[in-house]
């Protein structure tokens, strides 16, 4: 039998987000780049002799144990694909809020592709697992991927991004969920031009970058939540050199010049507001920008 395995589900962030269109279906159409953080959740899976489901972390009672969560519809979808049957113990580590626009559950979900399919031994292709993916969601494959990423048609299509370094970050939560269908619902434009061709380069490269380019999620969020406007005000105030919107709110980030002015700021802004998710962190660059370095 299989010890126990654990893996990362890393905090998804939206640098830049352009709606460019919606098909017939009511689907949305968008252009995204894309970025994965060290903070995250973590799922861990055991051999049990019956399949179990446990959450823990500051935020586990946010999620829902039923069949709308998304680490179980993996588990279950991933199991009819391959015929397994052997019974599973998942634990959920869950470090980032819910309904939040950081990819949480889409992470989740996504590492619970992964994980499973080492627990059982599998021999689950990328192709397999790119299917099972999608069937759970639009953000599950770019999660799946987990690097940085420019994401194309309902955010399906992938595209790796080369030249984009690690990039200092503080994520602040004002306490709120959003629901990603409201956001969209209060879009006053759907047809927006896609995003510009990105070079990459260093940090001040890429923050002068997303100084063209925008989050048109953005305005809807700040409306339906306008705290999210606080919390921006809050990072521009301790210093980031950009503060945005990722997706669908209502979480916002903070790009900052070092690890260390991230982290001075989450001192402050925390303090000031203990009731907040904030976390400093840190982007996983792009493989040429590790090469690089």
């Amino acid at each position: 039998m299989p010890t126990s395995l654990e893996r990362a589900a890393p905090a998804k962030v939206n640098l830049a987000l352009h709606v460019t269109g919606r098909r017939a279906d009511g689907y949305h159409l968008l252009e995204s780049l894309v970025v994965f953080t060290r903070h995250g959740d973590r799922l861990r899976a055991a051999p049990a002799e019956r399949d179990t489901f446990s959450l823990t972390g500051p935020y586990g009672a946010q999620v829902p144990r039923d069949a709308d969560n998304l680490v179980l519809r993996a588990r279950d979808l991933l199991r009819r694909h391959f015929g397994v049957e052997k019974p599973v113990a998942l634990t959920l580590e869950k470090n980032l809020p819910v309904a939040s626009g950081i990819g949480g559950g889409s992470s989740d979900a996504a590492a619970a592709l992964h994980l499973l399919s080492r627990h059982w031994r599998l021999e689950a292709g990328q192709r397999d697992l790119a299917k099972i993916a999608l069937a759970l969601g639009a953000d599950v494959p770019m999660c799946l991927a987990a690097r940085p990423l420019l994401a194309r048609s309902i955010g399906e299509a992938l595209e790796p991004v080369r030249r984009l370094p690690a990039l200092p970050l503080l994520l602040v939560n004002p306490g709120r969920m959003l629901a990603t269908p409201r956001v969209f619902a209060a879009l006053e434009r759907r047809d927006n031009a896609p995003l510009p061709p990105f070079q990459g380069g260093e940090v001040s490269d890429v923050v002068h970058w997303l100084g063209s380019v925008r989050n048109d999620l953005e305005a809807p969020a700040l409306g339906l939540v306008p705290e999210t406007g606080i919390a921006l005000k809050e990072l521009r105030s301790e210093g980031a050199l950009i503060a945005r919107v990722s997706g669908s709110g209502a979480t916002c980030f903070g790009i900052f010049k070092t690890e260390g002015e991230a982290q001075a700021a989450e001192k402050v802004i925390a303090g000031r507001r203990p009731e907040w998710f904030v976390q400093a962190t840190i982007t996983t660059p792009s493989a040429e920008a590790i090469h690089n370095g």
